[in-house]
């Protein structure tokens, strides 16, 4: 049910809030039993021909070998086979990544699933790259996640692409989330982090700064924002985030230079500059405090992970999208 429930509410808040995102449910039949014995009820038939740039998202079974040998499993393989479009993401919740392995979607491709579950896809994808210890792994235009409220973490993730960092923020507040887990990566995505708190004025101080990190803000100008004096949130900001306004700052203009770095034809004076960093010197310092090493070296280490110049075409969409946002 949780496999379900978590990242379709997730999405469900994101389009309530402005995000350009439509949420559909559908299975082989149309009435299914949960793991919590309520039943969804009224389902969509699998659809004969997906919309463009759609996302489909299997959720998992709470009995996966008894589950997946039924004809009804058998359907949603065919249709995953199918169905999907070049243009299509796919993603799968806990052990509905079984199911894309069945539809040979996982082969050549990183993936995970739930701990209990690794052995079980390494068998069912052997052409498949299987990694433990991870929250979600995302390998081209497929996602999968280890299951039950990770779920959430990767719907997170996705809004954040597609809607926006601001519209994912306010998604992880309603759900009482904010410390999203990061996905193949240990760390904390930045954009959520240090939001694992409370306090009204210092998520509208964030909210400001989120949407856009390149603007030279003033302590003032977000104390407005926020409704309090600067020096009350100065305080507010240390004891509720666990982090200056400047260090919040800072760490978003890294991850918006991290970004940025993608594209090949930026110079590091121009990244630094859309950013929001006073020169490439300026830059320079702020990345070895955060990161470590130099910003030319993360986009040798990039380029060594096949990524394409400027991330492909999506890709480049997305960072036009979320430097629309930051320049709002």
């Amino acid at each position: 049910m949780l496999d379900y429930a978590g990242p379709a509410e997730a999405m469900r808040m994101a389009a309530e809030m402005g995000g350009d995102l439509a949420v559909h449910s559908c299975g082989p039949v149309p009435r299914l039993r949960t793991s919590l014995g309520v039943e969804l009820l009224g389902l969509a038939g699998l659809p004969m021909q997906l919309p463009r740039n759609s996302l489909v998202i299997v959720t998992g079974n709470a009995c996966e070998a008894e589950d997946y040998a039924r004809p009804e499993a058998q359907a949603v393989v065919a249709w995953l086979r199918g169905a999907l479009q070049p243009d299509t993401q796919v993603a799968s919740i806990c052990s509905g990544a079984l199911l894309l392995a069945a539809a040979g979607l996982l082969d050549g491709r990183r993936c995970t699933t739930h701990h209990s579950l690794i052995e079980a896809l390494r068998v069912a994808a052997p052409a498949a790259k299987v990694e433990e210890n991870r929250i979600f792994v995302e390998d081209g235009r497929v996602l999968t996640s280890a299951g039950i409220t990770t779920g959430i973490d990767l719907a997170l993730y996705l809004i954040e692409r597609h809607a926006g960092v601001a519209i994912a923020a306010r998604v992880a507040r309603r759900q009482v989330v904010y410390q999203r887990r990061g996905g193949h990566e240990p760390q904390l995505s930045p954009w959520l982090a240090h939001r694992n708190h409370l306090h009204p004025a210092v998520h509208r101080a964030q909210d400001a700064i989120a949407v856009d990190p390149a603007r030279s803000w003033s302590l003032e100008e977000l104390a407005g924002q926020a409704h309090v004096s600067a020096r009350h949130l100065a305080r507010l900001f240390a004891e509720h985030a666990g982090i200056s306004v400047v260090g919040y700052q800072q760490r978003l203009r890294v991850a918006r230079a991290r970004e940025l770095l993608a594209d090949r034809q930026l110079s590091i004076g121009r990244v630094a500059e859309l950013a929001g960093f006073a020169s490439a010197r300026d830059f320079r310092r702020v990345w070895q405090r955060h990161e470590g090493g130099a910003p030319s070296a993360q986009r040798a280490t990039a380029g060594r992970k096949g990524m394409p110049a400027a991330g492909g075409e999506r890709h480049e969409q997305q960072q036009q999208e979320r430097f629309t946002l930051a320049q709002a």
